[in-house]
């Protein structure tokens, strides 16, 4: 039986952790002690009482030496995000120290991307030693990312956490849509269209549920046509793009500020379709539970004064 949290945490160590890290990029013990200082034995030993803590094998020997087993796999997968958080810790820790710098971890919608990075280059040229780590993607699975303590603040809708209360926002914009597809769309040079002439054409859509997927199938109701039944799901602004290249027939749904960005440097076009902003405004999402470090808070007066 695997054991309970808090014996885990009381029993396991950080350099236990090291070395499944080290013992999966080697798969030796001896190639894994030399590379921690230690002696072998003290590997041998090492590895045992992890698999004794979560009370299953982790590794299995092979012809080529040593192998995570899907458990062990599993737990290195989470040894390399412990070890990569204390590299963000020290970081942090160092930037409060020397009272510059640190490090900040900032979630955005797709939508939000280019007041972000205004945002953060103006904040940059003042604290020039800040490291930003961003993540782009759904409002839910930001909250989640916030919840889980991955991030210092997201820039989304608070709407679709799973408790909204839980989170201060402010707003910063409402999220105007624009119909985009290939410079060589047969409708691209169309000086006015309308949701109905756009029925035979397949859709990149955001996944099921989220907000833009939900505001797109909206307007097909409205204009009685039926939600495409096998449309690309994806929530990656990158992914969109390299669609739209790949098959010059496809439509995608996405911000207008991301759409005028990508226009401009002739990655597509918008089509002649209007498209109403979503209901809920977007903005800066943070936990109440969760005081923002200096950093993070110079971050916010930014995006709220650039808004």
């Amino acid at each position: 039986m695997i054991p309970a949290l808090d014996t885990i945490f009381s029993r396991l160590r950080l350099r236990q952790l090291r070395l499944l890290i080290e013992l999966d990029r080697c798969g030796s013990l001896h190639k894994a002690a030399e590379a921690m200082g230690i002696s072998q034995p003290g590997a041998t030993k090492a590895l045992r009482e992890v698999e004794d803590i979560l009370g299953v094998p982790l590794f299995q020997r092979q012809p080529s030496g040593l192998m995570a087993n899907d458990v062990g796999r599993c737990v290195v997968r989470y040894a390399c995000l412990i070890q990569s958080d204390l590299g963000h810790l020290r970081e942090e820790v160092l930037g409060i120290v020397q009272g510059q710098g640190g490090r900040l971890a900032v979630g955005s919608i797709m939508g939000a991307v280019p007041l972000l990075v205004g945002a953060l280059g103006r904040l940059r040229r003042r604290q020039p030693q800040l490291a930003v780590e961003i993540a782009e993607n759904t409002s839910a699975s930001l909250l989640g990312q916030l919840d889980e303590g991955r991030l210092d603040l997201a820039i989304c809708r608070p709407g679709l956490g799973r408790n909204a209360g839980d989170y201060v926002f402010h707003e910063l914009a409402q999220e105007p849509l624009a119909v985009v597809a290939h410079p060589q769309h047969p409708l691209a040079a169309l000086p006015e269209l309308t949701v109905a002439d756009l029925s035979q054409f397949r859709w990149i859509v955001y996944p099921a549920n989220m907000p833009m997927r939900q505001a797109l199938e909206r307007e097909l109701s409205e204009a009685g046509i039926e939600v495409p039944r096998y449309p690309l799901e994806t929530s990656s602004t990158f992914a969109t793009f390299m669609l739209l290249e790949e098959d010059p027939t496809l439509v995608a749904v996405i911000p207008r500020t991301v759409a005028v960005f990508a226009e401009q440097r002739g990655l597509l076009v918008s089509l002649a379709v209007r498209l109403r902003a979503l209901s809920e405004p977007f903005g800066v999402v943070y936990r109440h539970a969760s005081p923002l470090s200096h950093a993070a808070q110079l971050l916010v007066d930014e995006l709220v004064q650039g808004a």
